[in-house]
């Protein structure tokens, strides 16, 4: 998970917060508050309330810390504290929409229909000729510039809300599923649904920067065979 390898053990964090050590207090709210601003997000309707939401959950956090018995790892603790907090938030806000049931944005598929071979064809369902997936060489500048990174920094903040949560659990806070559907209460069915809806979304995304990015690079050296 993010930052886990900055911060020591579990059993050793836990006693320092009970202790009341202001340093590592300090260095668990700068390694986790970041994450746990992005999924207070999906449950309120503004930044403001979700790092109301998230100070909320600090607090609870010094009040409870007593009481953590290790059940669960610190964080997904912390965490699920938060996902209570921001839901009763949303709640006050009339924004939470339930997990287990999928938004008409959520709703139809994942790959246009038109990429694969229609029905009556050979191999019907199969990738069409020249729209099948492609091997991308993505241009090394690029990478350096970090574009890449930014492309999928703006798909993450443009998905919505519960696409982005669950994706940000799974590929950015690095939470397996039976966790993930633990903290927002949901089936492993709908996670897999809502997680596979949001790497599409963002694969899309990637495609066709890639291809953008590809084709210029490929004018470029056009250009200077001139």
């Amino acid at each position: 998970m993010a930052g886990a390898s900055e911060l020591p053990p579990d059993e050793v964090l836990a006693q320092r917060l009970r202790d009341g050590d202001e340093a590592t207090f300090a260095l668990v709210l700068d390694t986790w508050s970041g994450g746990m601003l992005r999924l207070a997000m999906s449950f309120v309707s503004t930044k403001a309330s979700a790092e109301e939401a998230v100070q909320d959950t600090w607090l609870a956090v010094i009040r409870g810390i007593g009481g953590f018995e290790g059940r669960s790892s610190l964080k997904t603790w912390v965490y699920r504290i938060l996902v209570h907090t921001a839901k009763a938030r949303g709640t006050k806000e009339i924004r939470t929409v339930p997990f287990a049931s999928l938004l008409p944005e959520e709703e139809g598929p994942t790959v246009d229909a038109a990429r694969f071979r229609p029905a009556g064809e050979e191999y019907a369902g199969h990738w069409a000729v020249g729209r099948e997936p492609r091997h991308w060489h993505i241009p090394e500048d690029h990478v350096l510039r970090g574009e890449v990174r930014e492309v999928i920094a703006e798909a993450l903040d443009e998905l919505p809300p519960r696409l982005r949560t669950v994706i940000t659990l799974r590929d950015v806070e690095g939470y397996g599923s039976e966790e993930v559907c633990s903290l927002l209460e949901i089936s492993p069915g709908n996670q897999r649904v809502l997680l596979h809806r949001a790497r599409a979304v963002l694969r899309r995304k990637l495609e066709n920067y890639l291809s953008s990015a590809q084709d210029v690079a490929a004018g470029g050296d056009e250009r200077g065979l001139r």
